[in-house]
């Protein structure tokens, strides 16, 4: 009887919120933008106070978004099929094989060697090693392939959360290091060969954004270990010898790792293998049923956290919809009425906005959609674009507070430890410190190096 209450209450509260926002932007916006961000506002309440099952809140815009002439039915559902969900499946394989075959344990272990063995020490082990790795591969591929070790490294729930969390802010903190490290990075540099401006080198690009990245890594992990009483972690009991099974996922990942690094581009030096990410991962993950490995049966496959799969699927809908609705495109006009503030204003509004933007959208899509208008608006008023325009790149990728705002924050979900309430208890912290600190680093270092 307590759960119904409890389900009634939070459902009146997603409700109620979800109403009020659509009045109170129905006098400013059109109906279909206004019904869009009141019905984002409803899902968001619900992720938050947990009322309803994950997956039903990411399902729902299938049904609300025609329902409320927002989009079609044959509009909406494909975005639950893109073709990114496919390496979200492959990743969830290996996984799953990972986890199967206890070689969770003995990367674990080794860590432990090599890191200092308390809990402050694995949270900032986990975010920099998931962040360095970040820099060169997908953040989403790098945080599939680190989750499992967030569970097994202790049976204490609340460091299975800071830990889970750490690899997911790591990646989203790593992947700006370097121009490849996430699609944002690779739009910006698409913007500035589009209007023939000077590119950033790669190596000044990593000179650029490290110091940031080390300051936001400092942060994060002293965040997240805070009232851990800086706790030891035991080593668990291993094998000496790898068994044979864990031999053949370590040769899968090695090869897998191998062959990611051999097939991303560094441009304009080495264009890659051309060979599509998601195809390999996903050929990976179907290959742990295949002799000779032989890891995996279709049984296996129940554990597939299908709910952050169709959290994705919300997470395209949602963007999408912003897009065709015009939604982003009144944004966009906003931000043209902005144009009269302090540079460094402007830039604090760009850095808040995209950051929070982000959180329920695509960051790929948004920046496809900001990045020209901040052009135009920089250019026509006499501003640095490539600051503001990179800026806007980096905090696109700094959103923290709620799964499908990246790729590593849902996965960091999918472990089963994080809940969207805690997620977004520590997210917005960090959002609101990336803001200052992408701030800070571009008026006082980007500046004078640009």
């Amino acid at each position: 009887m307590t759960n119904t209450k409890q389900t009634t209450t939070g459902l009146f509260i997603a409700i109620l919120a979800g109403v009020i926002v659509w009045g109170l932007l129905s006098a400013l916006l059109p109906f279909q933008q206004a019904a869009l961000l009141g019905l984002v506002t409803f899902m968001v309440i619900l992720w938050s106070n947990e009322t309803l099952p994950l997956g039903w809140v990411a399902l729902f815009p299938i049904v609300a978004f025609p329902m409320f002439g927002i989009a079609d039915t044959n509009t909406v559902a494909p975005n639950y099929a893109k073709s990114i969900i496919f390496l979200f499946l492959g990743g969830f394989m290996l996984a799953i094989a990972v986890e199967k075959t206890g070689l969770h344990k003995v990367i674990s272990n080794k860590m432990l060697a090599i890191f200092p063995n308390t809990a402050r020490g694995m949270i900032f082990a986990l975010a920099i090693t998931s962040g360095t790795l970040s820099a060169f591969l997908s953040n989403t591929t790098t945080t599939l392939l680190l989750i499992p070790l967030a569970i097994f490294l202790s049976e204490d729930m609340k460091l299975k959360v800071r830990f889970a969390l750490a690899i997911a802010y790591g990646a989203s903190i790593g992947g700006i290091i370097t121009p490849i490290g996430t699609p944002p990075n690779l739009i910006l540099f698409g913007i500035f060969e589009e209007h023939q401006i000077a590119s950033i080198p790669f190596v000044q690009w990593i000179t650029l954004v490290l110091p940031l990245a080390l300051m936001m890594f400092c942060v994060v992990g002293w965040v997240l270990s805070l009232g851990t009483d800086n706790q030891p972690i035991p080593t668990k009991e291993d094998s000496k010898s790898l068994s044979s099974n864990q031999k053949k996922v370590s040769f899968a990942l090695m090869t897998l790792v191998g062959l990611l690094l051999i097939n991303s581009p560094i441009e304009p030096y080495y264009s890659g293998l051309g060979l599509s990410e998601k195809g390999i991962l996903l050929g990976f993950g179907l290959m742990m049923f295949l002799p000779p490995f032989n890891i995996l049966n279709w049984d296996d496959s129940h554990k597939i956290p299908y709910e952050i799969i169709f959290l994705f699927g919300a997470g395209f809908a949602i963007a999408n919809a912003f897009t065709d609705t015009g939604l982003a495109d009144q944004l966009a006009a906003w931000l043209q009425t902005a144009t009269s503030l302090p540079p460094l204003l402007l830039l604090v509004l760009i850095a808040a906005t995209v950051t929070f933007s982000t959180e329920i959208t695509s960051n790929t899509a948004l920046i496809s959609m900001v990045l020209p208008v901040i052009y135009a608006v920089t250019e026509q008023n006499g501003l640095d674009s490539r600051l503001f325009m990179m800026v806007a790149t980096i905090c696109a990728s700094y959103a923290f507070m709620l799964p499908i705002a990246t790729p590593p924050n849902a996965i960091a979900m999918s472990s089963g430890a994080v809940t969207v309430k805690i997620m977004a208890r520590y997210g917005i912290i960090f959002n609101f410190l990336g803001i200052l600190l992408v701030t800070l680093t571009a008026t006082v270092y980007w500046q004078a190096f640009l």
